[in-house]
């Protein structure tokens, strides 16, 4: 390869990359701040999450009955309670930060199964059709018309509380709206050009759902997963607060609140540091989920 062709490839290599950079740059300045403080708040609890057995100064456990319901700031031998401290002496920062933990938790592994149901649910609706349609949906309408908080709190009420079955039943209570979703856009993917031609070509119903209409679906059903988000740490940090939850000693914002709720008047911050962190954490999930809504569903993007 000569030396002008070989500065050419270089030259052509260099100009894509300048492109690709103006291209991400560009995109990066139409991200409004507010999304982009969203996502630095989100980011910075997931990562507190995560960490927080590196994080936290204490067992969120410990208790230290000289030190009960104490102001943030305290300091007692030497050790600094930056947000305060529980009815037990327990530090409220530690127990935070393992609550978040248990939130998300939650909410992702709720979101997993419900998305699972819900989804295998509607795209075999849509592509059945007949009478496997008519049981699918008629079920859906069932479990809509059912408030989803009403039947979690009978069903954890009867099957016991724990971690497992806070999971299953937040997940198994919430499918029916990813079912409504996945049934729609199935029943329009599957009178595209592309899905004919694979059954033509003596493709499985099995092949066709998974190979190629479920990336086609990807994106509406990620608008809801990410809207189902926050609902079900409302709904944890809710089932926890009345005592269907997580139960103690395991930290969790809905039972640390609930266990504040009977100091308020001379320990405030028992409730106030539990229910900021949830509220910034799901306004957070919202405005991010909201802007993803905008970049994804073409209806919104044409308006």
């Amino acid at each position: 390869m000569s030396w002008s062709t070989r500065a050419s490839v270089l030259s052509d290599k260099e100009t894509s990359v300048n492109a690709r950079a103006l291209s991400l740059r560009l995109r990066l300045n139409r991200v409004p701040v507010a999304v982009i403080l969203a996502g630095i708040v989100l980011t910075v609890i997931v990562l507190l999450a995560i960490f927080a057995p590196f994080v936290t100064p204490l067992d969120p456990n410990k208790q230290t009955l000289l030190a009960r319901l104490k102001p943030p700031g305290f300091t007692y031998r030497g050790i600094t309670y930056w947000l305060g401290t529980d009815d037990l002496g327990r530090d409220l920062l530690s127990r935070t930060l393992y609550g978040a933990r248990i939130s998300l938790s939650v909410a992702v592994l709720s979101v997993v199964v419900s998305t699972v149901v819900g989804v295998a649910l509607g795209m075999i609706a849509g592509w059945f059709r007949g009478f496997t349609e008519t049981v699918i949906m008629r079920l859906v309408d069932i479990m809509m018309s059912i408030p989803a908080v009403l039947l979690a709190v009978l069903t954890v009420a009867v099957l016991g509380p724990g971690f497992l079955k806070l999971v299953l039943v937040l997940g198994l209570t919430r499918w029916p709206r990813y079912t409504r979703v996945a049934y729609g856009q199935t029943l329009q993917v599957a009178n595209l050009p592309f899905i004919k031609a694979s059954e033509l070509a003596g493709a499985g119903a099995s092949r066709i759902l998974f190979h190629h209409v479920l990336p086609n679906i990807a994106g509406p059903i990620l608008i809801v997963a990410t809207a189902e988000f926050g609902l079900m740490i409302l709904m944890e940090a809710g089932l926890s607060f009345l005592g269907l939850g997580i139960q103690p000693p395991a930290a969790s914002w809905g039972s640390i609140m609930s266990v504040g709720r009977q100091y308020l008047e001379r320990a405030w911050w028992i409730v106030a540091v539990p229910g900021a962190a949830l509220f910034l954490l799901v306004f957070s999930v919202n405005i991010v989920g909201d802007w993803l809504r905008d970049h994804l569903d073409p209806r919104s993007r044409s308006r």
